[in-house]
């Protein structure tokens, strides 16, 4: 089972884990929906197409942009970043 962890709490969990430039991208329906809350901040993947971000806060401690997720992948990736989230080292990943 692998773990997203974020100020002392699992705030992901899954055994249906896609690795894809390194990064663990994790079911977004594994991530608990209280700790992210929508950013304004997004980015271009060539391959991947627009990231969208998330912060997420636990007991008071947000971090920023910390997630993100492609909410219309290009083709060439749906299948390994479709409907997933993958998070920046600030949340702990433990495979």
């Amino acid at each position: 089972m692998a773990t997203a962890t974020f100020n002392g709490r699992i705030i992901a969990s899954s055994d249906d884990i896609e690795i894809v430039e390194g990064n663990a991208y994790f079911p977004i329906d594994s991530l608990a929906p209280e700790v992210r809350s929508d950013s304004s901040h997004s980015t271009f993947c060539p391959w991947k197409g627009k990231a969208a971000y998330w912060d997420i806060t636990v007991d008071g401690e947000t971090a920023t942009d910390a997630a993100w997720y492609y909410p219309k992948p290009k083709k060439g990736a749906t299948k390994a970043v479709a409907d997933r989230v993958a998070f920046y080292p600030v949340v702990e990943v433990d495979l």
